[in-house]
C-alpha cells in the first residue's frame, strides 16, 4: 500500500478531478485527503453520467468506502462545505467527512475584502472566494479556526494522526492537491499566483504527512495548457485559434473563460523537478489527437505516441495515466508496466 500525492502541473485546470476520480475508484484508498488552498479551486468530476463541481470535498468521494479528510493547511468556508454535503447526499459525504480542527475559516469579511481589493480582483484576477485575505489573517495569527466553529464540531478529527496511523498500518492514503504548480506563491508567476505554495511538499504538510511517508507524486498535465486570470503565459494562442481547435473552456468556480496555450515543455520539466514527480498523468489527449475513448495504448496513433514519448524523454518521468475522454473508462493505465 502507498501514500500518493496528486498535484497539478501548470496553472490549474489540468483535469485533476478526472484523474483523482479514476485513481480512487480504481485503487480504493482508505483515506482521501484534500490539500491545497481552499474553495478558490474547483474540481470537475463526472461519474455515472452525472457531473459535479467541487470546491472542498475531495474529488475521490466516488469511492464510498473511503474516509474523506480536509487537512489543517486548507481554508474552509462552512457554507461551501454544507452545500456540497447537500448536493452529494447520496454519497454520504457528511457521514464520511473529517476536518482538521486547525483549518482556518473563511468568513464573509474575507470574501468582501477579496472582492473589494482592486489589486486582487483586477490585477491578480482573484476568484473572490476570500482565500487571500483569510491566508493573510492566518499569517497575522488573527484568523478563526475550525475548532472554534460549533457547526463543525462533529466533523473535527486530527487529520495528521489519522493519515499517519493509516500509512503505518499498511493502508492506502491518497492526498489530492488543488490549484496548480505554476500558481505557487513561491515558484509560480508571481505576483499572479495564489496565496500559498502549491507543490507536493506543501500538500504533504497540509495534511501532516512527512516526506519520508510519501511513495508516489503524480503530476497532472493537460495536453495543452489553460489559465484563468491574469499573468504571463509564454505559449498562449489567440482565442480565435483556440476556438478553431475546439479548445474553448470556462473555469469551474468563476465561470470565466480560460486562456489557452500550447503544451509548455520547459514548465513541465520545472514542475516535475520541484514536485519530485514519479509519474505523469496526461489528460485531454483526445482534444488534440483523434483518440477519443481509446483505452489501449497500442491503438494510439504514431503522432500521439510521439507526443507522449517526448514528454517522458524531456521530463525523465514516465507517463502512466492517459485520459482520452471525460468518462472514467476513457483511460489508459500503464502503471502495471512499471512494476
Amino acid at each position: 500500500m502507498t501514500c500518493s500525492i496528486l498535484v497539478g502541473g501548470a496553472w490549474g485546470d489540468e483535469g485533476k478531478g478526472k484523474c483523482i476520480t479514476y485513481l480512487c475508484d480504481n485503487d480504493k484508498p482508505n483515506i482521501i485527503a484534500r490539500a491545497g488552498v481552499g474553495p478558490n479551486a474547483g474540481h470537475s468530476v463526472e461519474f455515472n453520467g452525472e457531473k459535479y463541481g467541487l470546491r472542498l470535498t475531495p474529488s475521490g468521494f466516488v469511492h464510498t468506502d473511503a474516509k474523506l479528510m480536509i487537512g489543517a493547511g486548507v481554508l474552509v468556508n462552512p457554507d461551501v462545505l454544507f452545500n456540497e454535503f447537500e448536493n452529494l447526499k447520496k454519497y454520504n459525504i457528511k457521514e464520511r467527512m473529517c476536518i482538521d480542527p486547525r483549518c482556518a475559516i473563511i468568513t464573509e469579511d474575507h470574501m468582501k475584502r477579496d472582492k473589494a481589493s482592486e489589486h486582487l480582483s483586477k490585477k491578480i484576477g482573484s476568484t473572490g472566494s476570500g482565500c487571500g485575505p483569510a491566508n493573510s489573517d492566518r499569517v497575522l495569527r488573527t484568523v478563526g479556526l475550525a475548532k472554534d466553529v460549533p457547526e463543525l464540531e462533529e466533523y473535527l478529527t486530527d487529520v495528521s494522526v489519522a493519515c499517519n496511523e493509516a500509512i503505518d498500518n499498511g493502508e492506502e492514503v491518497f492526498i489530492e492537491g488543488s490549484q496548480g504548480f505554476a500558481l505557487s506563491l513561491y515558484y509560480g508567476s508571481y505576483p499572479y499566483v495564489t496565496s500559498k505554495d502549491t507543490t507536493a511538499s506543501t500538500f504533504a504538510a497540509d495534511v501532516g504527512v512527512g516526506p519520508t511517508k510519501v511513495d508516489e507524486v503524480i503530476t497532472v498535465f493537460k495536453s495543452y495548457i489553460s489559465r484563468v486570470g491574469e499573468g504571463p503565459f509564454p505559449t498562449e494562442m489567440t482565442q480565435e485559434e483556440a476556438e478553431s481547435k475546439g479548445l474553448e473552456e470556462y473555469g469551474v468556480v468563476t465561470g470565466r473563460r480560460r486562456r489557452i496555450g500550447y503544451f509548455d515543455m520547459e514548465l513541465a520539466k520545472e514542475s516535475c523537478r520541484i514536485n519530485g514527480a514519479t509519474q505523469i498523468a496526461l489528460t485531454c489527449v483526445d482534444k488534440l489527437f483523434d483518440c477519443a475513448r481509446v483505452q489501449d495504448y497500442g491503438q494510439l496513433s504514431a503522432e500521439t505516441k510521439a507526443f507522449i514519448e517526448d514528454i517522458q524523454t524531456e521530463t525523465g518521468v514516465p507517463v502512466t495515466i492517459i485520459s482520452t475522454g471525460p468518462d472514467l473508462k476513457d483511460t489508459i493505465d500503464l502503471r502495471k508496466e512499471l512494476l
